[in-house]
């Protein structure tokens, strides 16, 4: 999927600076996050997707909207179509994805692990943390950060990709490494697929519904959206697939804070 770092927005994907929940990453996991060959965006049909949901829930009001985890910013730059009334702020760990993020949108380092993200707590009303959280080893923690940062009622859209997915389902009865996993960040083994992205935890949509009301979200919808990878002759059934989303590729969800 995408890589951002820090952990969003509109999104990346994947991630992450934010990540090892210590505060301090290994160094091989940031050379791949710092590797300008890693992905930084995963298509634009999510990202209008995700903006079209957080559109309806801001209304026309203007309103601050952190992209956490903003990549290269592109995903933000097609969200910004949408979210033209509202203003968008990318937050990024990666120096390579922040000198690309800023010809799109006002970008700042920043991390979800200590020192945290350099905003005040509530200060703002949205957050996008787009293919970000499965790039997490404490994604505790970087929920916690989320939730310092939004205002009582803000709202979270998340996106991630799903274990579950209906071609998931047969490859692993079939015995082969689900899509989207990873068990090396030297090369991929047992699946289909060539690259490496940091994958570290992988989500259902049931797993989603129980992990974020433990942190202090509440759920209010969780839909789904087609995975850009899939080969061409199978991407009408995983168009079909979004309108089950348990069966989709990427799961998108709507939480607000508590």
């Amino acid at each position: 999927m995408t890589r951002t770092t820090t952990g969003t927005g509109t999104g990346t994907g994947t991630g992450t600076g934010t990540g090892t929940g210590t505060g301090r990453r290994p160094a091989q996991l940031r050379d791949l996050y710092e590797d300008p060959a890693t992905p930084v965006a995963s298509g634009p049909d999510r990202s209008r997707r995700q903006a079209a949901i957080l559109a309806r829930a801001l209304g026309t009001e203007p309103q601050t909207v952190l992209d956490v985890g903003c990549g290269d910013g592109s995903a933000a730059a097609t969200a910004a179509e949408t979210l033209s009334r509202h203003r968008m702020v990318g937050v990024d760990w990666s120096q390579d994805a922040l000198r690309r993020a800023s010809s799109h949108l006002t970008a700042v380092r920043g991390e979800l692990t200590d020192p945290g993200l350099p905003f005040a707590s509530g200060v703002a009303d949205a957050v996008l943390f787009s293919e970000v959280i499965e790039h997490l080893v404490d994604p505790d923690a970087a929920l916690d950060e989320l939730r310092r940062v939004l205002r009582p009622g803000g709202h979270l859209l998340l996106s991630t990709p799903n274990l579950a997915a209906w071609y998931n389902r047969g490859l692993i009865l079939a015995g082969v490494q689900p899509v989207f996993s990873e068990v090396s960040l030297r090369g991929i083994h047992g699946r289909p697929g060539s690259q490496v992205v940091g994958h570290l935890r992988l989500y259902t949509a049931r797993a989603l519904r129980s992990l974020l009301p433990a942190s202090g979200f509440d759920v209010v919808r969780i839909t789904g959206a087609p995975y850009h990878d899939v080969p061409r002759p199978l991407r009408p059934l995983d168009r079909l697939a979004c309108h089950a989303p348990s069966l989709a590729s990427i799961l998108l969800v709507h939480a607000r804070r508590r």
